[in-house]
């Protein structure tokens, strides 16, 4: 071990250890307002669902904790427990192809970790959604889901990770910017396979039928200047009780894509205001703004692993003897997250500020009337906490809370025409 080591065990020690405060600040914060439902809801929301949001807040933060403890455990044993050492020479015998040797070892650390954090996720699904009436999927779709996962990262992941070493090792002094590049644009073209081609692998997207909801969804497309490529209805009803709605792919490529869980829970004034809000985010720029600043950060990301890479005392500190791509890439994802996670309230503080600004745009385009009624059905039917801890709220939440959206909403109700 080196100065390198104690500053990484110091970073996942205070990251770990604010994780779990968070969630035990959460925890009390709901527990203590878990028998009265907020005055803002009295009226839409009975004390039976605010009580069962909490409750169910408090089943997925013992889950969180968990998670948190065990993804420790097997970063420590990778990195300082000498498993990434001992696997690349275990495999480096058998593959003596550099590039070759390096895409099993990432593949191999992936697919290791997945299987030893899938009992987290089967107790989550089965256990937690199942006993708050959200699960809809079964033993055997989940398998399929995991084989296809799976699959994908192999035909996917295997080709791309040998391209990203291949610069690396070929292209100079110089290659952290076209590994850089060739980031950029695999997550440019994954945006647009991901509607088109993966996700109809999971779910089935059905054409909007004809009638007042399209028509007039496509007249406030028509209003904001927004080019969609179709809007479609998926079948989350056949994994999960939960509703959403999103915007997904590129340019002229965008579709709209509403859960049938929201479909069948909303009216269409509400959904109209629910889509009025996304798109406020497209007026806003906020996916522009949102995709330079992560172009920014790849770069900056690949030329801190260009320095990183030549020096030893990255590799003695996070115990690993081998000097090459692949284990300098593989150590740089896998104690990345742990030093830019204290970045996150920046970034959280960012999202919620484009949620209030969506808000605002979208009150120009329908009632926020109607949006309020909308998002107290979903927080009714997701079971979403109205009372989350302010400090937990500001470090996580890429939405503003209940009470703070809604009191926002309701000073953009007086000044609505």
């Amino acid at each position: 071990m080196n100065e390198f080591s104690y500053l990484f065990l110091l970073f996942l020690t205070l990251s770990t250890l604010l994780t779990i405060w968070l969630n035990t600040r959460q925890t009390a914060y709901v527990q203590q307002h878990r028998n009265a439902v907020p005055n803002d809801f009295k009226e839409k929301i009975n004390l039976e669902a605010h009580q069962k949001a909490a409750d169910y807040t408090l089943a997925k933060i013992k889950v969180s904790n968990v998670s948190t403890l065990v993804s420790c455990a097997i970063l420590i044993a990778l990195t300082l427990g000498g498993l990434v050492s001992a696997l690349s020479l275990v495999i480096g015998s058998y593959i003596p192809h550099d590039i070759y040797s390096g895409v099993a070892l990432m593949m191999s650390i992936f697919i290791l970790s997945h299987f030893i954090e899938l009992p987290i996720e089967i107790y989550q699904v089965f256990k937690v959604e199942q006993a708050f009436g959200f699960n809809r999927s079964n033993a055997s779709q989940f398998i399929k889901d995991q084989l296809i996962q799976l699959s994908l990262m192999l035909m996917i992941g295997a080709p791309f990770l040998y391209a990203l070493l291949w610069v690396m090792e070929k292209m100079g002094n110089y290659w952290w910017l076209y590994a850089a590049l060739l980031v950029i644009s695999f997550t440019f073209l994954m945006t647009w396979l991901v509607p088109t081609l993966i996700a109809p692998l999971f779910n089935k997207f059905t054409p909007l039928e004809d009638g007042d909801l399209k028509q007039r969804i496509q007249q406030l497309f028509e209003q904001c200047g927004f080019q969609s490529k179709g809007i479609y209805v998926m079948d989350g009803s056949r994994r999960s009780g939960h509703g959403n709605a999103y915007f997904t792919g590129l340019g002229r490529h965008k579709r709209i894509v509403f859960y049938d869980t929201l479909i069948d829970s909303l009216n269409t004034n509400e959904i109209e205001a629910v889509l009025a809000h996304e798109l406020g985010h497209f007026k806003c720029k906020h996916i522009s703004k949102q995709m330079r600043v992560s172009t920014l950060m790849t770069v900056a990301g690949f030329a801190l692993l260009g320095w990183l890479s030549q020096q030893e005392w990255f590799y003695a500190g996070l115990g690993v003897e081998q000097m090459n791509p692949a284990t300098a890439l593989l150590l740089f994802i896998l104690i990345l997250p742990v030093f830019t996670f204290f970045l996150q309230p920046i970034s959280s503080y960012f999202q919620r500020k484009f949620e209030f600004e969506a808000d605002a745009f979208a009150s120009t385009m329908s009632h926020p009337e109607y949006l309020i009624q909308a998002l107290v059905k979903l927080y009714k039917e997701n079971a979403s906490t109205l009372t989350p801890d302010p400090l937990y709220s500001k470090f996580h939440h890429s939405h503003p809370s209940a009470s703070t959206r809604i009191n926002h909403l309701k000073r953009l109700t007086k000044e609505a025409p």
